[in-house]
C-alpha cells in the first residue's frame, strides 16, 4: 500500500476504524501487544512515521500503566479524518493526585514491578509530551479513563 500523507488521509477516509484491546493485568509479557498491533495497522494504513510513533509510546506507556496499577483495562483506537484518538479505561484504584502524577519521575509502583524495569514515572508525562491532548478522568476506589489524540492535519 502507498504512504498516504496526514494531510490526505481524510480525503481517503468513508467512516472511522476503531480497534479495541483488553488490557492483561499483571502480564508484563504480554503488556505492550495493543501498541504493537496499532502500530503495524497504522504502518499497513500509510500513516507517517512520525504519527505511529507518537501513537505507539502513547499507547504503550498507558497499557504499562494498567497493568502496572489497575490490574488492567480496555483501550479503544479510534482513526478517523482528523485525529487518532486513544481512549484506555481501567476500574483499577484511581489516581489521588494527578498533578503529582504527572511530574516526572514520581511513581507509586511496588518495589518488585521497579525491579522487572517498570514504574519509573514517566508513563503519564510521555503520554502527554507524544500526544496533543489528554485528559484524565479518574475516582479513586473507581478507576481511571484517560482519552489522548493525536491530530492527522496539524
Amino acid at each position: 500500500m502507498k504512504a498516504v500523507s496526514a494531510e490526505n488521509w481524510g480525503m481517503l477516509m468513508s467512516e472511522p476504524i476503531n480497534f479495541h484491546f483488553d488490557v492483561d493485568g499483571e502480564n508484563f509479557s504480554s503488556a505492550g501487544e495493543a501498541s504493537v498491533v496499532v502500530k503495524k495497522k497504522l504502518r499497513q494504513l500509510g500513516f507517517p512515521p512520525d504519527v505511529i510513533r507518537r501513537v505507539s509510546i502513547a499507547m504503550y506507556e498507558g497499557e504499562i500503566n494498567m497493568v502496572i496499577h489497575a490490574n488492567g483495562g480496555d483501550a479503544d483506537v479510534t482513526v478517523d479524518d482528523d485525529f487518532i484518538t486513544i481512549v484506555l479505561k481501567d476500574t483499577g484504584p484511581g489516581i489521588p493526585d494527578v498533578s503529582l502524577a504527572m511530574q516526572e519521575g514520581y511513581s507509586t509502583a511496588r518495589e518488585s514491578i521497579r525491579a522487572l524495569g517498570f514504574g519509573a514515572g514517566m508513563g503519564l508525562p510521555n503520554m502527554k509530551k507524544y500526544t496533543d491532548s489528554m485528559e484524565i478522568d479518574t475516582t479513586v476506589g473507581v478507576g481511571t479513563t484517560i482519552t489522548m489524540k493525536i491530530a492527522l492535519n496539524s
